[in-house]
């Protein structure tokens, strides 16, 4: 008796339909056309990983920025007083401060230009 793999081949496919559940039209239901867009979807995934942690670190920057601004300090020059004054804080908590607490990054700010 011929062996024919069938078993193996039907296994790979439903992986990559099963994988393709919820895409319109042939993407979703054929073989060929699922796979091409299972196999760009998940190249995308993986490139917009990376993008969405230079989105956050950009968007940080955009809030310290207006923050230390309307405290009278530009951004290159906020981030040069707390590298020069070894202050631990990292774009993230800084941001973060700049939304919720404004009262204490505005206390940053002022022990930094005193």
């Amino acid at each position: 008796m011929r062996a024919k793999n069938g078993f193996n081949t039907r296994k790979r496919r439903k992986k990559i339909l099963k994988l393709a559940k919820g895409y319109r039209t042939t993407r979703g239901n054929l073989f060929r056309n699922a796979k091409e867009a299972v196999v760009r979807a998940h190249n995308f995934a993986f490139r917009d990983r990376k993008v969405r942690k230079r989105m956050m670190r950009k968007l940080w920057i955009l809030r310290i920025n207006i923050a230390s601004r309307m405290n009278g300090v530009s951004y290159s020059k906020f981030m040069g007083l707390i590298k020069k004054n070894n202050i631990e804080l990292d774009r993230k908590m800084l941001a973060e401060l700049a939304v919720a607490d404004m009262v204490a990054f505005k206390k940053i700010v002022q022990k930094l230009t005193a």
